[in-house]
């Protein structure tokens, strides 16, 4: 379903108001924030119901995004002592708020526009200070009243935060079914909070590690076509699939440069499995990698410039780093145990990947050089990380002791784990970039 572009109504005019969140807190001291439902101008239908209705769900929506960060505790509808009217909208009653022990205020209101369109409005204040914090309005289709509530969600944990946000987002991954001996498997997309959800494949073939590209609207994974496995493109919007060529080799852990102009993957030639890269539009194919071993499971730093992989090639997996060139490659993994699927942050400062041996079998993460290395998650088998948009959250497939692999996230001071809801099992999660 396509979604009109959200325009910038209103421009985001903070005042000096001090309120901010602790980012590197976690869930110890959430900030208490009120969200009340949203208002409508005027009471209309729309094609996705009522606005009153609109608004009391936004607001859910709202609620529901600030508190799955584990920054925020949105104060229960049951203490609030008003009931936000369209003027309380730009003129709040702070003394209300306060009497609830709300820090922050999210409010708002709801408007049908002549052409089938809705406005969200969207404010927040700071109820002890008595301050606007920012303001911003949305258009969208009336089926895109999600949408519009999740940048509203990225409004204000940006302006509390002094981060982006990362709530109006995607999630690719792999929906499971049937026995373990015969799964099924098929490309799935949902949005972040697993609303929207959709298959993109039958489950016909088998497919494996999808990956995003920058610009969203193209989705990169393998597929087992007639038992070979292949690397292939799907178009989002035009359901278009396309193989990007036939390779001498098996290919696989295909994955984007940040530019969107070049995928890099593994490729098993002659029994050696090399990194190689391939420009999508000349077909140019590049090979990366030559020592004897297995290299795999790819990843470019943000801006382009060098590739983390594994590598059994000393005797055990391990983490390297190299130009994007295929020079300078050096190990940056050490320690008990075996490391594998690194994934780069957005941010450029972390890479998450799974360590697993010496007991344990959780997402990691270590910096670039080497340095810093923690465990984040410790559960019975965590890997196949991802991260936000904006580098704070990883989301991750979780499988518990044999049993069937769910998605589930957790932020970076490792607190706030939380399970993602699929309609069916999940494993291979791809978080995409901000919509635009």
């Amino acid at each position: 379903m396509r979604l009109l572009a959200l325009a910038l109504l209103v421009s985001t005019s903070p005042v000096a108001a001090q309120l901010r969140v602790d980012i590197n807190s976690g869930i110890s001291q959430p900030l208490p924030v009120a969200i009340p439902d949203f208002p409508a101008v005027a009471e209309a239908t729309t094609a996705a119901g009522s606005t009153t209705e609109l608004g009391k769900r936004m607001a859910e929506v709202i609620s529901n995004d600030l508190r799955s960060s584990g920054l925020f505790r949105p104060v229960s509808p049951a203490a609030f002592t008003t009931v936000v009217t369209v003027p309380d909208v730009t003129r709040p009653r702070y003394e209300s708020w306060r009497t609830v022990a709300a820090q922050a205020l999210v409010t708002g209101s709801v408007t049908a526009n002549p052409d089938g369109t809705i406005l969200l409005a969207c404010y927040a204040y700071d109820v002890f200070a008595g301050e606007e914090l920012t303001r911003q309005g949305f258009v969208t289709t009336a089926a895109g009243w999600r949408r519009a509530a999740h940048k509203c969600a990225d409004l204000v944990y940006s302006r509390l935060t002094g981060e982006g946000g990362y709530f109006d987002s995607r999630v690719v991954y792999i929906s499971e079914t049937g026995p373990r001996s015969k799964r099924i498997k098929r490309l799935a997309v949902m949005d972040q909070d697993g609303a929207g959800h959709r298959f993109l494949t039958s489950g016909q073939n088998l497919v494996l590690t999808p990956r995003f590209s920058p610009s969203q609207q193209q989705i990169t994974y393998m597929s087992f076509e007639g038992n070979k496995p292949r690397i292939w493109l799907y178009t989002l919007g035009t359901a278009r699939q396309e193989s990007i060529g036939q390779f001498q080799g098996m290919s696989f852990a295909p994955r984007f440069s940040p530019d969107g102009r070049t995928l890099v993957f593994s490729m098993a030639v002659n029994g050696n499995t090399d990194i190689y890269t391939l420009d999508i539009g000349s077909k140019r194919l590049s090979r990366l990698t030559t020592q004897p071993g297995i290299e795999t499971s790819p990843s470019y730093s943000p801006d382009g410039s060098k590739i983390v992989f594994e590598s059994d090639r000393g005797g055990t997996q391990q983490l390297y780093v190299m130009n994007a060139d295929g020079s300078g490659q050096s190990r940056i993994s050490f320690g008990d145990g075996r490391a594998a699927s690194p994934v780069w942050s957005p941010r450029g400062d972390q890479i998450a990947f799974t360590r697993f041996g010496a007991g344990r079998f959780g997402i990691s993460l270590i910096r670039p050089d080497g340095g810093g290395e923690r465990l984040l998650t410790n559960g019975y088998q965590d890997e196949a990380a991802t991260w936000s948009p904006n580098g704070r959250v990883i989301m991750f497939q979780r499988s518990g002791r044999g049993g069937p692999p769910s998605l589930w996230s957790v932020d970076l001071s490792g607190q706030n784990e939380r399970k993602l809801p699929t309609p069916l099992d999940g494993s291979d999660p791809a978080w995409s970039p901000l919509l635009p």
